[in-house]
């Protein structure tokens, strides 16, 4: 063993025979050294491996970043981003229109007591009945709508958010669809050359600025400001609009095919039945609110 002091070997021994030295102390010293050194080579080593984010995260963040773009370009220029909506953009028109399904029926859920009260309001004001009614009879309107605005009547009528507007939305969504498919079919007698991905792309690309519409009327009905109720008429009837623009913005192939304006009246009957049922359901929503508010001895006792 050599001693750490002066190096000299010592065969044995507890003191170095050159400089006294202690050898016990360096042998164990040496020992841990080279159980701690053996250790560490035998132990694998497990590398720091950076936590990634969730596949579906970055996926939603993806689409929802796309689909940012997408809206803000269409509001924009709608003309030239509906022209140059491919294959593509058929996820970003997709959520587009399911937008523009649920709006509705969210808009109608958060303000329908003040439709209700504009309705109302609306017959008071006709000649009929303004002439019969006293002063005091409108100051107790006007009380009375106050009230029903502060009221959370949802919650007295049991007026139930989920069975509402998803029910309504699919319906409203499956009449959407029932119109693109009747456009696609216009367009087609019409010799135009398309996939329906294309064309539905390029569809829900003219939508944006109806759904645009509505969202900020769905904004305006969570603020109780009762205008809102244009912003939804103003996105239901640009439906209207959105066919004969997507229908014109192809190219027709040859001059044998249906005239673009008989397409585009043979779609607006397609719509206007559709829109038809979609009122005739909102129409029984109306009246199954109406009998609760009817049945409802907690809102009978507000009056």
């Amino acid at each position: 063993m050599n001693c750490s002091n002066c190096g000299h070997f010592n065969e044995g021994g507890k003191f170095c025979v050159k400089c006294g030295h202690k050898l016990q102390e360096e042998a164990a010293a040496s020992q841990t050294a080279a159980a701690s050194e053996y250790q560490s080579q035998s132990q694998p080593q497990t590398a720091y491996v950076p936590q990634q984010p969730n596949q579906r995260v970055r996926q939603a963040k993806k689409v929802s970043k796309s689909f940012l773009s997408y809206f803000t370009e269409g509001i924009k220029n709608p003309t030239a981003t509906a022209h140059a909506a491919g294959e593509s953009q058929f996820v970003n028109a997709l959520i587009t229109v399911i937008l523009y399904a649920l709006s509705i029926p969210i808009m109608l859920y958060v303000g329908w007591k003040l439709i209700l009260i504009q309705f109302v309001r609306s017959m008071f004001k006709l000649p009929i009945i303004s002439e019969e009614l006293a002063p005091s009879d409108m100051e107790d309107f006007n009380t009375g709508t106050d009230l029903i605005k502060a009221t959370d009547i949802n919650s007295i009528i049991h007026f139930n958010f989920t069975d509402f507007v998803f029910k309504q939305g699919i319906f409203i969504f499956i009449g959407l669809a029932v119109i693109i498919g009747a456009t696609y079919v216009a367009a087609k007698f019409g010799k135009v050359d398309v996939s329906f991905k294309e064309f539905f792309s390029r569809f829900g690309t003219f939508m944006i600025i109806p759904t645009a519409l509505l969202l900020i009327g769905l904004v305006l009905a969570f603020l109780h400001v009762e205008y809102f109720s244009y912003f939804m008429n103003f996105g239901l009837l640009s439906i209207f609009l959105v066919v004969p623009f997507t229908i014109a913005s192809f190219k027709q192939n040859g001059t044998n095919g249906l005239d673009r304006i008989y397409s585009t009246l043979i779609v607006y009957v397609v719509i206007t039945i559709v829109l038809t049922f979609i009122a005739n359901g909102l129409g029984e929503e109306a009246k199954t609110i109406i009998t609760r508010m009817g049945n409802s001895s907690e809102l009978n006792d507000l009056f």
